[in-house]
């Protein structure tokens, strides 16, 4: 594989000095970019784009290619486990993820597989093709739904607002939670370390939905399992470490039980301070955060404000390593793509260390 030329992502993660802070932000391939929107149609469906390795190359690269982001995040969906598990993925316009079959009884998890990573070499293949097209400029990020949030999706059919299906499993029949959980948990950790070997450089575990549990709940239904998907990966890979990043949407309630699970950073929302962040979890792990999406339906000005906000909350300290600068999740599709630039700009101007 070519050399990096640009690891300031990679370095932050790690805590290591930087001469500015990097910055990518979540769903930065996506529905706010024209050339995306384009290249969607040409595919025909969100699943024809997802499951082919040009077009996932395609709109990887496109973001990279307006702004100067600091790393790329492979283009794929975080359901791509449920659906290798023969649940039936499929896509309701203006509804989101659905799937043909739910996982509600004992005879849905007993006959429910652990994912056969073999029929995800779509996303493996397009791991490969994007770092050859990359050519060193920043480094792949690869990702995965954590095990909890997978099981969501399996277990309500799709997105819920309650979490009713699930949450009475976890209180009628914790047991077969668990179980789905274990399966969940042995998926992520083959379908990640595939991504490795394919070439990703850096991980993310996506937690959206940790945060609609319970204090306890969470602990035991969510941390548990990402914590277990943390020890079982690779470490390294041609010849540099792997880092990982662990983002709870919600989580800011847990971060000092979130800082030992193995991650070398935390994604944050917007709902926590950075300097708090820092202050609770001290040198652990790296930062990752925390821009409300809504401030880029702001002018330039309130962009520039904000950032520097951000980014001044993490050096309150007068020590900006180990931070990388994003969203606090995922970017709006009606979002402006000229913001999104002076966001960027604003960001690697601030945080320069002269």
């Amino acid at each position: 594989m070519t050399a990096l030329q640009n690891d300031t992502f990679l370095r932050a993660l790690m805590r290591e000095p930087t001469p500015y802070t990097p910055i990518w932000i979540m769903r930065q391939a996506g529905r706010y970019l024209p050339e995306y929107n384009a290249t969607r149609k040409k595919a025909g469906s969100f699943l024809g784009l997802a499951k082919n390795p040009d077009y996932c190359t395609e709109v990887t690269l496109q973001p990279l290619d307006r702004f100067k982001l600091d790393a790329a995040i492979l283009f794929s969906d975080i359901l791509t486990i449920p659906d290798a598990m023969g649940l039936g993925l499929y896509f309701v316009e203006g509804e989101g993820p659905k799937f043909e079959r739910t996982v509600r009884t004992e005879e849905d998890v007993r006959k429910l597989p652990v994912a056969d990573i073999g029929q995800l070499k779509y996303v493996t293949d397009a791991v490969a093709q994007i770092r050859r097209a990359l050519k060193g400029r920043v480094p792949l990020i690869g990702f995965s739904g954590s095990p909890f949030t997978l099981a969501c999706y399996m277990i309500e059919g799709g997105g819920s607002d309650d979490f009713r299906q699930v949450k009475t499993m976890l209180y009628q029949r914790p047991d077969l939670l668990h179980e789905i959980l274990e399966k969940n948990t042995q998926s992520v950790i083959a379908y990640l370390n595939a991504q490795i070997d394919a070439g990703a450089q850096a991980l993310m575990l996506f937690d959206t939905w940790g945060g609609a549990l319970s204090h306890s709940a969470y602990q035991q239904f969510s941390l548990a399992y990402a914590t277990r998907v943390m020890a079982g990966l690779k470490r390294s890979n041609e010849g540099r470490v792997v880092p990982r990043v662990f983002f709870t949407k919600g989580g800011g309630l847990w971060l000092e039980s979130m800082a030992e699970c193995g991650a070398d950073a935390l994604g944050l929302d917007w709902t926590i301070s950075l300097s708090e962040a820092k202050r609770r979890v001290g040198h652990k792990v790296a930062l990752q955060g925390n821009l409300d999406p809504n401030v880029l339906f702001g002018d330039a000005a309130t962009i520039e404000r904000e950032a520097a906000r951000v980014l001044d909350e993490f050096a309150h300290d007068k020590n900006a390593d180990g931070h990388v600068f994003n969203l606090g999740h995922g970017i709006s599709q009606f979002t402006n793509p000229d913001h999104v630039e002076a966001l960027v700009n604003a960001v690697h101007r601030a945080s320069a260390r002269v």
